[in-house]
């Protein structure tokens, strides 16, 4: 009987990629996220995840591949905000909020224009998992690929900027180097999920299942694991309960992942509320 529940939507094409899609984005966003839960960098990956609208619906109005906008636009937005939190002309979270306010306004407004403002904002906001194709498929990896080779590769490098600035700058890091590099990485890994869970959930992928792995472990090298089997699962889940219940599979994966977080919350050993007041 299982068995056959779990087997049965494996007959059909689309939810096959749809799951292989899910537990891609399921690994890569909540590793990047480890580093944006322990810097901090929550409202600025938000920020990241709705400035790259326009790039989407300039993409779109051109005819080309959305991810291509998504990407361009993404890039540089980091290298912007980047520049701009940098010499600390406003306070950040100001000029974060002012730049996302205006650029997201942009797009919304460009979305407008195309004459099916309705159909294609909710496509943008909230994804459309199971609507991924062959090719998605294969730039969703490719660029997956790319941001967990460089977090390997800079592993310890991202490890200590994340918990002692002050290391860094004995260790003469190259520290805005490397603050380019990691924000860069947001912008391809919130590309990557443009297609699953739309620009309006990408920061719950991001940021809850790293948080609930933050409960578990505070060894960063097991928290990126905890997070990224957080993240298969939720997104294989989701997959699931879109096809059974008939409801937006971007959606399905958020409330799964948020449902994890809870449990974690409250029964995480140590840290959880349940187990401190035990």
């Amino acid at each position: 009987m299982i068995i056959d529940w779990l087997l049965e939507p494996l007959q059909y094409s689309f939810v096959t990629r749809a799951l292989l899609a899910a537990m891609i984005v399921g690994i890569v966003c909540p590793v990047i996220g480890v580093y944006i839960v322990l810097r901090g960098m929550a409202f600025l990956g938000d920020a990241l995840a709705h400035i790259i609208l326009p790039g989407v619906v300039i993409a779109y109005l051109l005819g080309w591949p959305l991810a291509l906008g998504a990407l361009i636009m993404g890039i540089v937005a980091a290298v912007g905000i980047g520049a701009l939190t940098e010499r600390q002309v406003l306070k950040e979270d100001t000029a974060i909020g002012v730049i996302l306010a205006g650029l997201f306004a942009l797009g919304v407004a460009l979305l407008s224009a195309t004459g099916n403002y309705a159909v294609d904002l909710t496509h943008f906001l909230f994804g459309n998992l199971l609507g991924v194709t062959a090719a998605d498929l294969w730039i969703t990896f490719l660029l997956a690929l790319f941001v967990l080779l460089t977090i390997a590769l800079f592993f310890k490098e991202f490890m200590v900027i994340s918990f002692d600035q002050m290391l860094a700058i004995t260790l003469r890091l190259p520290e805005r180097f490397l603050r380019y590099l990691l924000l860069i990485l947001i912008a391809v890994t919130i590309v990557i999920s443009l297609q699953v869970v739309g620009i309006a959930l990408m920061l719950a992928m991001l940021v809850t299942p790293a948080a609930a792995a933050s409960l578990i472990t505070r060894r960063l090298r097991s928290m990126m694991i905890w997070a990224a089997g957080i993240g298969v699962f939720s997104g294989v889940t989701g997959v699931y309960i879109s096809f059974y219940l008939d409801i937006a599979s971007g959606p399905a994966v958020v409330l799964v992942a948020t449902a994890v977080f809870i449990l974690t919350f409250l029964l995480a050993p140590h840290r959880g509320i349940v187990w401190q007041r035990a």
